[in-house]
């Protein structure tokens, strides 16, 4: 246990800090070599780190369209349902957020226009090293598809010689992305950002993974003209605040459902009870016994932490300071605290939300800020695959008006040839 007020500014900023970070610059040197790699040899690079990091003797790049047609007939009927289930809350909640074009007069004979353009290729990469993310594919996959982005690439590593996971391939199909490449890593959003033989080339690439990926989508998107990313994207973490009367057995189920996710995950509890902790300590011993990832998760334990703090006030602050890429609240009545949230990717509110509805089928985005770029990035969402522009239209009565307007602020910035575009038009419509 943890005493927030009892350590010193250096511990609290320890106990904040993400395991992954440490590990930067070995990361960033192996990804600019991976990225190297891929620019200059293309698909084998890509076929060479299949074998290498995945373990692929039989490797290949892209999954056959008939494979895609056929998928549903390999799964469950109740993993199809729920698969359908998911996407249709997810595409709900996602087709509310279709923008609209704006347009209005500004001045009298000044039109100006805002206006929404899919983005014309983009490329969701979805994590599946550990285990395969159907949810990931829905996640960006329906935003793509809502969109109309003209292509649109999935990568997505296969372990070994096994088959790639169906219910990827389902997901995928539902969303009318038909371009699958069996490629993970660093690798592929380099081959995504760049293209290869058997990779288009896209605009922005969407999508989690781990530090190698989040690294890879930093360099290449400082590096590439015209190339995108959503967001730095990278390990789990969820900050869970409870109050004195919070369910120990939710808090520690909450907790272990994001350290499964990988060792360089990181969960934190808040709370203004000691009784708490211990109770969720005990909770956490006895559930992790029970799961089949309790290695990685016992790893991802390691890095996290149970702290007590004086008030639920106090565990907002510190949630502020951290900005936590998943944020549960088990409180009592949340209602009067909400507007102390801040810095937080998704919010789950009370005991009966956990954050595993979240991650497959409340309907909301599973793709998130981590590292504390919550305090600036947001959410995934549907504007994030779109671009905008804006129009402007004037009437000769509309570039009088707004003469007045123009022609001081631009003499003001000593930018003759600025204000003489606008004299000579002035002088033919006086002439006219």
């Amino acid at each position: 246990m943890i005493r927030w007020n009892e350590v010193s500014q250096q511990t609290q900023q320890a106990l904040l800090t993400r395991p992954a970070v440490n590990a930067s610059e070995a990361v960033e040197t192996s990804v600019l070599e991976i990225i190297d790699e891929v620019k200059t040899c293309g698909d084998q690079a890509l076929l060479k780190y299949a074998q290498l990091f995945d373990k692929r003797t039989n490797a290949r790049l892209r999954t056959p369209m008939q494979e895609i047609a056929d998928s549903e007939k390999q799964l469950t009927s109740k993993l199809k349902a729920a698969i359908d289930q998911a996407y249709s809350n997810i595409k709900a909640f996602h087709h509310a957020q279709l923008p609209q074009d704006i347009k209005l007069q500004t001045t009298t004979g000044v039109e100006c226009e805002l206006k929404y353009q899919a983005i014309d290729a983009v490329g969701l990469y979805v994590p599946g090293g550990s285990a395969p993310l159907p949810s990931s594919v829905l996640m960006q996959g329906v935003c793509a598809q809502l969109c109309g982005a003209k292509t649109i690439v999935l990568a997505t590593p296969v372990n070994g010689d096994n088959a790639i996971n169906p219910a990827i391939l389902y997901a995928a199909k539902l969303c009318g992305i038909s371009i699958i490449v069996e490629s993970g890593g660093a690798g592929a959003i380099a081959a995504m950002a760049l293209g290869t033989e058997s990779v288009p080339k896209v605009n922005k690439v969407f999508g989690p993974g781990n530090s190698y990926v989040t690294m890879a989508k930093q360099i290449l998107s400082q590096t590439q003209t015209g190339f995108a990313i959503d967001m730095p994207a990278g390990p789990s973490e969820v900050l869970v605040i409870a109050d004195e009367r919070a369910n120990p057995n939710f808090i520690a189920a909450d907790l272990l459902s994001q350290a499964e996710h990988g060792a360089d995950s990181q969960v934190i509890l808040l709370t203004n009870s000691a009784q708490i902790i211990e109770q969720t300590k005990a909770a956490i011993d006895k559930q992790l016994q029970n799961l089949s990832r309790r290695s990685i998760a016992a790893a991802a334990l390691q890095n996290s932490a149970l702290i007590l703090v004086e008030s639920v006030e106090q565990a907002f602050e510190v949630s502020a300071q951290y900005g936590p890429e998943h944020l549960i609240l088990q409180l009592a009545d949340a209602a009067p605290f909400m507007s102390l949230v801040k810095n937080a990717g998704s919010v789950f509110v009370g005991d009966y939300t956990p954050e595993s509805a979240g991650d497959y089928a409340s309907g909301t985005n599973h793709v998130l800020p981590t590292y504390g770029y919550s305090k600036v990035y947001s959410s995934l969402n549907l504007l994030d695959f779109y671009r905008t522009y804006t129009v402007q239209s004037i009437t000769p009565q509309g570039l009088r008006n707004l003469s007045s307007a123009i022609l001081p602020l631009a003499n003001a910035e000593g930018l003759d040839a600025h204000a003489n575009a606008v004299k000579v038009r002035l002088e033919t419509i006086q002439n006219d």
